[in-house]
């Protein structure tokens, strides 16, 4: 972690932002935390604080550029530069597409996973171009690979994949390296209770289980950290999602079925 020691880091008020906050804290990086709902940012904030991190928090939301312009800024005018940013904010949805009742969630999920990455990434070239930095994208395999009942989550996804891909080869030789992270289901956070449903709203408690391959918040922090001084193009998590990945490419029926029995059995 010699190379990092400044993060900017947004939706970092909860689930796997607020978790690699308190990692980073405790690797003694200091620390730019985005998110929208105020009451839980400062409480990561106050844990990162206690950890022995500095910290510079600013309430606001991804879709708004000037909201990220604000985190970027202030971050780089406390610490003097930063060196990796971490676009994590995100939201899901759960629908079959002719359930669908409002057609806008569409839109807000495009807003928010992937208009999230490009105001995150707009707003920081100029530092990390100066610090020869690192951008990460949450993504997920679903930026790699459909599955049902997320249509509008996984063309937001693979929305992510094309914009970083292209923006990584537009900044070779800038020292400004791009990675995508891809993991699978996370367990223990919100995001599937306040998956849009048909209507446009946040589903709620669900009795839909999560897949025994699902990954916990620890296990992610953990793996995109260690990543950080390594650089990987992308860090799958687990790693064998790359090979669905690659299963996809190459016999897209086989992976098809293999992911449509995955998602049945969470409906069970």
């Amino acid at each position: 972690m010699n190379s990092i020691s400044r993060v900017v880091l947004t939706g970092a008020s909860s689930g796997l932002g607020a978790t690699l906050a308190t990692s980073l804290a405790k690797e003694g990086i200091s620390l730019g935390l985005l998110a929208r709902r105020s009451e839980m940012l400062a409480r990561v904030s106050k844990t990162c604080k206690e950890l022995g991190a500095e910290v510079v928090e600013e309430v606001g939301d991804v879709t708004q550029v000037n909201d990220c312009r604000r985190i970027m800024d202030r971050t780089f005018a406390q610490f003097n530069g930063i060196d990796c940013v971490i676009a994590n904010a995100g939201i899901s949805m759960w629908t079959k597409f002719d359930e669908v009742e409002d057609p806008s969630v569409f839109a807000r999920l495009m807003e928010v996973n992937y208009l999230g990455v490009v105001h995150s990434a707009y707003s920081s070239m100029q530092y990390l171009k100066e610090s020869r930095g690192l951008f990460v994208a949450i993504s997920s395999v679903q930026g790699k690979v459909p599955v049902p009942l997320h249509s509008g989550y996984v063309a937001s996804k693979h929305a992510v994949q094309g914009f970083c891909n292209s923006l990584r080869i537009e900044l070779h030789g800038s020292g400004v390296d791009v990675m995508t992270v891809l993991p699978h289901w996370l367990r223990d956070t919100n995001l599937r209770n306040s998956a849009l449903g048909a209507d446009g709203k946040k589903i709620g408690a669900t009795s839909r289980r999560h897949s025994s391959e699902s990954v916990s918040l620890e296990e992610a922090s953990s793996e995109i950290i260690k990543s950080l001084k390594k650089r990987p193009r992308e860090l799958f998590i687990p790693w064998k999602l790359k090979l669905l990945s690659l299963v996809f490419g190459l016999r897209p029926q086989w992976a098809e079925a293999v992911i449509r029995r995955v998602v049945n059995k969470q409906d069970q």
